[in-house]
């Protein structure tokens, strides 16, 4: 109880602390011995009496930023932790764990990887030597494991690093086809598999007691969402819409602020609609796929940030995926 007692008040120190704006991190907290003195990350933000997250600028992965372009978050029950996703790097991870340490004492039981991308999963060792379980979708730790030399030597080349620098995380340890419940301690969370969006098997994780759902990747706002070659459009759109059931809840998206279901409809399910759509009437009409890309207009979505890098690759992938699933 003594125990409990004293997480409680870390909790509700360091939440007034964060919140603060002259608030500056702790002495330490957001460096890395093994990197240079620049810090990674930001303090994490709370969102709710028992979830806290980073929300990452817009762009792709540069040495500027060092990787960091996403959300991450974590969720402090009576008497553990559970990680959500674990960073681009082994030293970002580093740095996600101090300033977990500076709020609560608790140990990290679970690191969630919401999908198999590498800004998800590449600081998994991290906290697997902190004695965290590493939780991912059976489907995506499959592509991790398919993907994860290309992945390090896409951190690598990024981080301007030497190649062969960056380690390859091992498999997960615990490999879910369904959904899960998991408890912190008079906290439980739910892990429901969402299904194919941008990668084949994307997981959201509930805190139903916060009134909370982080999305990870389903959801983007701000900047344009990217098409890959693993993921499905069509059942990206039935798996944003299968978030209505969690009723009028804050979500956390991969990219962007927090926010309502209908914060984003626009950038997210409305832009899907708009390629499914087009390129599956490209495909039944024969047309080819250089036609099919001039003749789509995005125009009204160039105010989202990546627009110019992501377009064009984005119709280009929603083709082939037409083309493969009219077979």
């Amino acid at each position: 109880m003594v125990a409990h007692r004293l997480a409680k008040v870390f909790r509700i120190f360091f939440s007034v602390i964060l919140l603060c704006p002259g608030w500056h991190a702790p002495a330490g907290a957001a460096t890395d011995s093994g990197s240079s003195a620049k810090a990674i990350l930001p303090a994490p933000v709370q969102i709710s009496p028992h979830v806290y997250a980073w929300i990452g600028p817009y762009g792709g992965a540069n040495r500027d930023n060092r990787g960091f372009r996403m959300n991450m978050a974590f969720v402090v029950g009576e008497t553990s932790v559970a990680v959500l996703d674990t960073g681009y790097t082994e030293p970002m991870a580093r740095e996600m764990l101090k300033y977990i340490s500076a709020i609560t004492p608790l140990p990290v039981k679970y690191a969630i990887n919401t999908n198999s991308q590498p800004h998800r999963h590449f600081g998994n060792e991290v906290f697997r030597r902190r004695g965290a379980s590493i939780i991912a979708q059976e489907k995506e730790a499959r592509r991790m494991a398919a993907q994860g030399e290309n992945f390090a030597m896409g951190i690598a080349g990024s981080q301007q690093l030497d190649p062969g620098s960056i380690p390859i995380p091992s498999r997960p340890d615990i490999l879910i086809a369904g959904d899960a419940s998991y408890d912190l301690g008079g906290l439980k969370i739910h892990v429901k598999s969402a299904g194919a969006s941008h990668t084949p098997a994307s997981l959201v994780v509930h805190i139903p007691a916060d009134n909370v759902v982080y999305a990870g990747d389903i959801l983007f706002s701000g900047r344009l969402l990217a098409i890959l070659p693993d993921g499905d459009i069509r059942s990206w759109i039935a798996a944003f819409d299968d978030l209505k059931s969690f009723g009028d809840v804050l979500f956390v998206p991969g990219h962007g602020k927090p926010g309502k279901l209908k914060d984003f409809e626009f950038p997210t399910r409305e832009y899907l609609v708009l390629l499914h759509t087009h390129m599956e009437k490209m495909v039944k009409e024969g047309v080819d796929l250089q036609t099919a890309i001039k003749r789509l207009d995005q125009a009204r979505f160039s105010t989202l940030e990546n627009y110019p890098e992501l377009s064009g690759r984005n119709a280009s992938q929603a083709y082939l995926e037409s083309e493969k699933n009219s077979f």
